[in-house]
């Protein structure tokens, strides 16, 4: 392990780097969202319009992001108390820090819940509990699952213990490792399931459903949709990629590395899709625009009508698991950081307060669909209310104040210090679409989140 400012730590290599932000941008949103979205807004013309936004405000926003961590080299709450100082900036722009942290905790609580989902499902599929069952029959089984109120607090403590356990071990050991080794897996899985759904399923159905050019299903709110989604696909405004920033070795290149890191994600989120609507359209009266209800009540009806079904059902939830658990660590390291460095705790009690905390606060999403679903705020139970919270407001709010900050508060010689834009044709460019496209982008997906939430 080296070190690039005194002894902070930092990741053995670029590619760790990328492994461990692409497991910190592939989630649940990629294995299920991205290719529903995708078949829903005219597939391959809605594919071309995501890598439009991600090159236009993903990429631009998640250099800055990185960019902070690395010349910070410290938790994200720390690292914006030191540029601020640094820079003469206002004392309130070290709240992005906070709002980062607060955020992460925020969607990790309900996040642990939902791929809690997912690790009950592993067993289920492995005593065949889906073998011939029709859809009815899976909602039902989903249903009497999210009642279980002490089964979802079982398999919310067992995926928050998971978590826990790789951000005890530091960067090195635990970080660092477990991208070289999630990762890897995460692309085996998804390779065996493309290579299942092309033997077995329609492939050339799902295919089409997902890149077929149909313009005429392109409207200006799946534009929107798409401009959100490569926004939030990449993990950003969580402090995330900030706190994995502060740990990337001084001689890599963050622009590079932030590209490779957005084509990864996209690759996952494209062959997620096809491993998943060949089996679909495979199996008649399934519907591929299911949304969330695709992963655990409609899928299980064509694992449990198919070949090898359990093996292949299995494999599919650890493959959501795996993607559910590599994003977790990343939203548990930036609070745990901090208190080690201000507060003096060694990463095990740090880790272990925050993850108790977490837990707890993951208990009101848990009791959402159960004993608090009649109890309910402006319509909203617990769970729907921080779902909104932190999707609606708070991410796009972080994300705008971090392209403002680096494009407006901070220096231009600070970013073109740490981007070695010196003589080069793309800091230019990439100031000056973080500058003037990013936040009037992020600022109308925040406005028409808000418009569409409350009318």
């Amino acid at each position: 392990m080296s070190s690039d400012a005194g002894n902070f730590p930092t990741w053995r290599g670029r590619w760790t780097f990328i492994l461990a932000a692409t497991g910190s941008a592939v989630g649940l949103g990629n294995i299920w969202k991205f290719p529903y979205i995708a078949g829903e807004n005219g597939g391959g013309a809605f594919v071309l319009v995501y890598l439009a936004c991600i090159l236009l405000v993903g990429i631009p926003v998640m250099v800055a992001e990185v960019m902070l961590g690395r010349r910070g080299r410290h938790s994200p709450v720390n690292t914006m108390r030191a540029i601020t100082a640094e820079v003469g900036a206002r004392g309130y722009w070290r709240g992005l820090g906070w709002l980062g942290w607060m955020i992460a905790m925020l969607v990790l609580s309900f996040y642990s819940v939902i791929a809690g989902w997912a690790l009950a499902y592993i067993p289920e599929m492995a005593i065949g509990a889906f073998q011939g069952v029709n859809a009815q029959s899976t909602k039902d089984i989903f249903d009497t699952m999210l009642q279980d109120r002490d089964r979802l607090i079982l398999w919310h403590t067992v995926f928050m213990l998971m978590t826990a356990a790789v951000v005890t071990a530091g960067v090195t050991r635990g970080l660092g490792a477990a991208a070289r080794v999630l990762m890897p897996i995460l692309f085996i899985l998804l390779v065996i399931l493309l290579v299942f759904s092309y033997w077995h399923g329609d492939f050339a159905r799902g295919f089409s459903f997902l890149f077929s050019f149909d313009f005429s299903k392109l409207t200006l709110r799946g534009v929107l949709e798409a401009l959100g989604h490569a926004f939030f696909t990449l993990s950003l405004g969580v402090g995330a990629i900030m706190a994995y920033g502060a740990y990337m070795p001084a001689d890599a290149s963050i622009g590079k590395t932030v590209l490779t890191v957005a084509l990864l994600d996209t690759v996952v989120a494209l062959m997620a899709g096809m491993a998943i609507f060949p089996i679909v359209f495979a199996h008649g009266g399934i519907d591929p625009g299911a949304g969330p209800a695709l992963l655990f009540v409609t899928l299980p009806v064509a694992f449990g009508a198919m070949e090898a079904g359990i093996l292949i059902g299995g494999l599919f939830f650890i493959l959501v698991v795996v993607a559910a658990w590599s994003s977790a660590i990343s939203l548990l390291e930036p609070g745990v950081a901090w208190l080690a460095e201000n507060r003096g705790f060694n990463r095990f009690t740090a880790t272990l307060l925050l993850a108790t905390v977490i837990w707890l606060l993951g208990l009101g999403t848990v009791l959402s669909f159960n004993d608090w679903a009649e109890y309910k705020f402006a319509g909203l139970t617990f769970f729907d209310g921080i779902d909104f919270l932190t999707s609606r407001i708070l991410l796009p709010l972080s994300g705008l104040l971090i392209a403002i900050f680096v494009g407006w508060v901070l220096a231009p010689d600070v970013s073109k210090d740490e981007l070695n834009g010196e003589n080069s044709v793309a800091w230019p460019l990439w100031y000056w679409v973080l500058r003037y496209v990013c936040p009037p982008a992020i600022g109308i997906v925040l406005v028409v989140g808000l418009y569409d939430s409350f009318s």
